[in-house]
């Protein structure tokens, strides 16, 4: 009875109630990683820990946007205590990814303070690699960022967790826990430290196909270290300045690959390694608009050039959607959604389309309605409808939306 409804369908709502997981498919889940867990050993087990808890964390996150108190307590419980379990084990005591991740679930449980601890505790066994070691790049960066979305404002950034564990970092020697302050000095030796480790970095060309991955890993980690401490240091421009120094440097090198290599393996992962970047540049100046006056424009068209490169990116796609609601005009992202529907086979691009027009009925029957109850308005809104009619029927003729569920029940529940 659990096979048709294994997985979760967040995007449809019944009514007031968001459809999550079902029963008898979680236990399918739950049944696969036991299983699983006895039979891999060493890297593959560690691995296997890795998704696990990855996600236990997506069902907290569910939890959290269904805003179920009750729920999510009983949930978090539950996945600290897997959590706890895997860094028991001693093959996992050193593992920084799961240390990464468990700080991470203890952040959205809303317990910033053991957040915290669990980051100091993973640092100061981390060793001393500095910004050599892609682990520890990955831990701070997190670590910072989590930190930088309590701020309110820019000012007083200098003197803040954030900085001093992005100045940590440079240092080479074991993490010191924050004590309430940074020292200038320390400030301008971080900074001169995290230049010539980018120079080095955007200079050297790797060797084999395995050393590729570790060096783009390392590169955004770097890359979005840097940019944070530049932030938090100096200002946006500055921080926006590194991205793009990054970005112009993948672009060459991307393309230089393409050309030597043909179809190479190695290439695969320019593209991975831009797009992170794009990611981290464009949720900086997100964010930064959140807590500050700052022009929509350069976000505007960060969002555009990077959609046009990778059209199937949710996470782009989710934050173009969110500041074209605060825009009064849709012809302009409408001309963007036809443009990149044509000359893409993704099915994101569609999908995000007929979203973003639907939140605007919405908002068109909100203000109709005001102050009226449940009554329908007089003069129906078929403009839009006729619209997302046809964006619904157009998506389906497509090649990959005619195999597509999610599509086909979005436009059966959207008729009913």
């Amino acid at each position: 009875s659990g096979f048709n409804s294994i997985g979760h369908m967040d995007t449809m709502s019944r009514g007031r109630h968001q459809i999550g997981h079902y029963k008898e498919g979680e236990e399918f889940i739950q049944n696969v990683f036991h299983v699983l867990s006895q039979i891999f050993t060493g890297k593959e087990k560690s691995n296997l820990a890795i998704c696990w808890l990855q996600y236990e964390i997506s069902k907290v996150i569910q939890c959290l946007q269904a805003k179920k108190k009750k729920k999510l307590k009983a949930q978090g419980r539950k996945s600290k205590k897997l959590a706890k379990n895997f860094l028991k084990a001693p093959d996992n005591r050193n593992n920084l990814s799961l240390w990464k991740l468990y700080a991470y679930l203890e952040w959205l449980l809303g317990n910033p303070d053991d957040c915290r601890k669990v980051f100091d505790t993973a640092l100061c066994t981390a060793g001393t690699g500095g910004v050599k070691s892609a682990q520890l790049c990955s831990l701070s960066l997190l670590y910072a960022q989590l930190e930088v979305e309590l701020l309110d404002s820019t000012e007083g950034a200098l003197m803040s967790r954030a900085v001093h564990i992005l100045t940590k970092l440079t240092e080479n020697g074991p993490y010191v826990p924050y004590s309430g302050q940074v020292l200038p000095v320390n400030v301008l030796k971080a900074r001169k430290t995290y230049e010539h480790a980018l120079q080095d970095y955007l200079s050297k060309t790797p060797a084999s196909d395995q050393d590729q991955v570790n060096y783009t890993d390392q590169l955004v980690n770097l890359v979005g270290c840097y940019a944070l401490f530049q932030y938090l240091t100096v200002g946006i421009d500055a921080a926006v300045l590194i991205y793009t120094q990054a970005s112009e440097k993948l672009e060459v090198s991307g393309s230089q690959k393409c050309e030597n290599a043909g179809e190479n393996f190695g290439i695969l992962n320019f593209p991975t390694a831009l797009e992170a970047v794009t990611l981290l540049h464009t949720n900086l100046l997100r964010f930064h608009m959140k807590i500050s006056v700052y022009p929509l424009n350069p976000l505007r068209e960060a969002l555009t050039e990077a959609l046009k490169r990778y059209p199937s990116n949710q996470s782009l796609w989710r934050s173009y959607i969110h500041i074209q609601r605060k825009s009064h005009s849709a012809s302009k992202a409408r001309r963007f959604f036809d443009s990149v529907t044509r000359s893409t086979n993704s099915l994101e691009p569609w999908l995000f389309a007929i979203q973003a027009e639907q939140m605007r009925k919405k908002l068109t029957e909100k203000v109709q309605r005001a102050d009226v109850g449940e009554i329908h308005c007089t003069i129906p809104e078929t403009g839009l409808t006729n619209r997302i009619v046809a964006l619904f029927e157009h998506a389906v003729q497509s090649e990959n939306g005619t195999h597509c569920p999610l599509l086909w029940r979005m436009y059966l529940n959207f008729m009913v």
